[in-house]
């Protein structure tokens, strides 16, 4: 019998909506121990938004695409900017709740688009983790590349995630079994509401930077605290 999934996010966008009322989504992982996206994050204003994220909308222009824009928040500061944004995602809850905001939003896989052409890929909550494996990280980048304006701009976050691998003594241990340390499979869930489960990539700076050369885009890192930074990604 197969099994049938839901759409967990944009239940729990559309629920935090008419509500008010705090909630989790439940992020399941292959590799490590369950943890939780508070849905107050996902309706954040500008102020309550981490300085890389605010570092991230400075550095917008002309013509937006926000990839995985769930519940429009970096959408709508950037509209009250006045750029002109267009915002995708796969929950058809997430885009139903941003069109009730005015948001020009469809339910879209990012690398279905074509013929499509933007100044700016907005792709923050670690939105490059989409690629799903490192091996898929030059073919993503090409398509995010094929999708911008001569002079346009890639804005991504992502984590060096080594630091789950580390013992005490600060050595390192790595499934020698699986390419590479930032391949991950999750699968959220929201109350009876789950979805299936999906390959996500959290992929350090240099292996980023790499991959970004090979397919003729120029990677700086602009921001970064601990473990986590912000690059933007230019031809």
């Amino acid at each position: 019998m197969t099994e049938k999934y839901g759409d967990p996010i944009g239940e729990a966008i559309l629920a935090y909506a008419a509500s008010k009322k705090p909630g989790d989504i439940i992020v399941s992982s292959d590799i490590c121990d369950d943890d939780i996206i508070p849905m107050e994050v996902l309706f954040r204003n500008y102020d309550e938004m981490p300085e890389l994220e605010k570092a991230a909308l400075d550095l917008v222009k002309g013509k937006v695409l926000d990839v995985g824009a769930g519940a429009g928040a970096h959408a709508l500061e950037l509209m009250d900017r006045g750029f002109q944004v267009e915002a995708i995602d796969l929950s058809a809850g997430a885009v139903s709740y941003m069109k009730t905001k005015g948001i020009n939003a469809r339910t879209a896989n990012f690398f279905d688009l074509k013929e499509e052409k933007y100044d700016t890929l907005l792709m923050l909550m670690n939105g490059i983790g989409i690629a799903g494996k490192l091996s898929n990280l030059e073919k993503s980048l090409r398509h995010a590349k094929s999708l911008l304006n001569k002079g346009g701009r890639i804005l991504c976050d992502s984590s060096d995630i080594k630091y789950l691998y580390e013992d005490e003594d600060g050595s390192m241990w790595v499934d020698l079994n699986t390419e590479y340390y930032g391949n991950f499979r999750f699968q959220m869930k929201y109350n009876k509401e789950k979805g299936p489960w999906f390959n996500w990539l959290y992929v350090d700076f240099d292996n980023l930077f790499k991959a970004a050369k090979n397919v003729g885009l120029k990677a700086r890192r602009v921001y970064e605290q601990e473990d986590h930074y912000l690059a933007e990604l230019t031809f």
